[in-house]
């Protein structure tokens, strides 16, 4: 079984194929996909993250950054704003106050913002390229989808508001966990919800820490990138974009990461540095 992170590399040993199920970038090898098709090839559940890989909500989050820092006579950036990609909003916030510098409570500075985020979704939601069609072809071949966000269950029911009703069977969001990404317990949590194993399902995350936090929790990944960049790796699919992609590639990439997993074994606990401001924050 051969799997890959972006095509023609080599990781660790691991042959990188420049073929893949769906025509995208460095998935698999042809040798490594059957091309059979039916249920047997279907996840047993799609766990999603929400801003940057459903919705394009990133740039709505740094335009109230800076609104909220000038409010308060301080100075933002894009560095500042990018570094907060992926974290929990607590955690945000308080870099928020600290840099900005913002004299608010950290809950206050959550608050704030989101009503900003939510304000701008209601007039229009940024749909990623792809991620309705896909979310849509999901339902019609009845896989279940969990919505995994460290944005509160306000601004999350906010855009699944807006899609067609059942499009996601739960919601895990960032006020409703103990310890958020990059720990395993979101992903864990979700599955728990379907009913299914996690290492049957697939999440699609845009994030250094959303990625750690579903491998962590030993789910197949697929990470589309965003303006955090997310590095190459074996059992993980980096992806330009969701475009024209299937259930069934999904399910073949869960398959591969299963199979491959039951050959040689790894360690899925988060190290210490995982933990760490840089790696903390998915939104």
């Amino acid at each position: 079984m051969t799997i890959t992170g972006t095509a023609g590399q080599h990781t660790d040993g691991i042959d990188q194929g420049e073929d893949d199920p769906s025509g995208k970038n460095g998935v698999l090898t042809g040798a490594a996909i059957d091309e059979k098709t039916g249920p047997g090839l279907l996840p047993a559940g799609v766990l999603w993250d929400m801003d940057g890989t459903l919705v394009d909500t990133e740039p709505y989050w740094i335009a109230c950054e800076y609104a909220l820092v000038a409010e308060h006579g301080g100075t933002w950036s894009d560095e500042h704003a990018h570094a907060l990609i992926g974290s929990d909003l607590l955690v945000s916030a308080r870099y928020i106050a600290r840099h900005g510098p913002v004299p608010l409570p950290p809950e206050e500075i959550v608050e704030r913002l989101l009503d900003g985020v939510i304000r701008r979704v209601q007039e229009h939601i940024p749909w990623c390229p792809g991620a309705a069609a896909l979310l849509a072809a999901l339902g019609e071949r009845g896989v279940p989808c969990a919505l995994v966000t460290m944005s509160y269950r306000r601004l999350a029911e906010a855009v699944v508001e807006a899609l067609p009703p059942g499009s996601f069977a739960t919601l895990v969001t960032g006020d409703e966990v103990e310890r958020g990404k990059p720990h395993p317990d979101p992903y864990l949590e979700a599955a728990r919800r379907l009913g299914v194993e996690p290492a049957s399902c697939v999440a699609i995350e845009d994030s250094r820490t959303g990625v750690a936090s579903a491998e962590a929790a030993g789910v197949p990944v697929i990470a589309v990138p965003g303006p955090q960049p997310v590095d190459p790796a074996p059992r993980r699919w980096l992806c330009d974009s969701l475009e024209g992609l299937s259930p069934e590639d999904l399910g073949r990439w869960a398959r591969t990461v299963r199979d491959a997993r039951r050959v040689a074994p790894e360690r899925r606990d988060l190290s210490p540095d995982q933990t760490s401001p840089g790696l903390a924050r998915d939104r």
